[in-house]
């Protein structure tokens, strides 16, 4: 018999977070605490973020429907994923529970049964990253501000020994924010320093390409969503046509069934997707969109959606499990620095990887 607690907490940024949707100064979260009669004395611990203005299940009555599908859980002793498919941060949060209750329990000895479709949580933690032998190579991030504010945080994160660095781009003016970009590589080859830029939907589709053309003279890695969502036809063509690869992300927000998640890949072809659990499907939902794009020669990266350091330390095991010892692609997991009142985990980065402190 489960039972699972919920509580709630808002997290502060150390400075505005600013994409072109809009600026974050808060982050709140629900946790779940989650427990079971057959395993005395350990307990799994979970997180439910979503984004405002973002999130598919960010909804006025997601505290009521959070507490409605944990009482499901705790009658049914699983997580029926097909009723939930809808409520991706109620999914990620209910299986980082489940994970870290079998991983606690598993150190004390205690005989683990997994509900069926679960089997996969049980050895979430269970890697080369989770025992501290490896890190996990990171992107370092810039958010959107003035350019002299840019400037100084892409100095920053240089300094600090990141190799791959992300800039939010589409808040200022994007000649500046292309003389930015001209200025890194003034300096810094694509060996040296490999840039990706963000443009959360923010270009015109009338004016995307020639602004894909003006980033590709810089030998950009990729692009994130440079047109908003919900255009297929033009986010296609731009696939299609495109000088440097475009990779999306709020593209995939609200498409649950797999159907539409092979509908969406087959019309816009993209080059490479980004998962964030928290907003596309939780860990059951992002194998899904992992398993079709590999199938149609797409690749893939995993990123935090701003989730205070529980989340976040499951996101990292997460991409530590699905891709393997030797991560080689960067994954957007350097978000734990963000907030003034973060949640204590034995999270460590090493000049531009994430450790797991032993």
């Amino acid at each position: 018999m489960y039972k699972i607690d919920i509580s709630e907490r808002t997290l502060h940024f150390k400075q505005p977070a600013g994409t072109s949707r809009g600026v974050y100064t808060t982050r709140h979260s629900y946790y779940l605490t989650l427990t079971s009669d057959e395993l005395p004395g350990v307990e799994g611990v979970g997180e439910c973020a979503t984004l405002p203005d973002l999130s598919c299940d960010a909804k006025p009555e997601y505290a009521v429907t959070l507490r409605q599908v944990c009482q499901m859980v705790e009658q049914m002793g699983r997580i029926p994923y097909d009723m939930i498919r809808a409520y991706p941060s109620i999914t990620f949060g209910l299986e980082t529970a489940f994970a870290s209750l079998f991983d606690a329990a598993k150190k004390q000895g205690l005989p683990i049964y997994a509900p069926a479709g679960m089997e996969n949580l049980v050895d979430l933690f269970d890697s080369p990253f989770g025992k501290g032998e490896e890190g996990i190579t990171i992107n370092g991030l810039v958010w959107m501000g003035t350019y002299e504010e840019m400037l100084a945080r892409l100095e920053e994160k240089l300094q600090a020994g990141f190799h791959c660095v992300k800039l939010k781009i589409g808040a200022i003016d994007f000649f500046k924010e292309l003389d930015l970009i001209k200025r890194i590589r003034d300096v810094y080859t694509q060996e040296q320093v490999e840039l990706r830029v963000d443009a959360n939907g923010g270009f015109l589709p009338e004016n995307a390409m020639s602004q894909l053309e003006a980033l590709a003279k810089y030998d950009i890695h990729s692009i994130e969503q440079p047109i908003k969502q919900h255009q297929w036809p033009k986010m296609a063509q731009l696939c299609r046509e495109t000088p440097l690869p475009i990779a999306l992300d709020e593209e995939l927000i609200g498409v649950n069934v797999r159907s539409m998640k092979e509908a969406l890949l087959d019309t816009i072809r993209p080059q490479y997707i980004i998962l964030k659990p928290s907003l596309h499907g939780g860990i059951y939902g992002c194998n899904e969109w992992i398993q079709l794009a590999s199938q149609r020669g797409i690749g893939s990266w995993i990123t935090s959606a701003l989730e205070s350091n529980i989340g976040l330390n499951a996101i990292a095991h997460y991409a530590a499990k699905v891709y393997g010892p030797n991560v080689k692609m960067p994954q957007g997991l350097g978000t734990g620095q963000l907030f003034t009142d973060n949640i204590p985990m034995p999270l460590e980065i090493r000049g531009d990887k994430l450790f797991v402190v032993k």
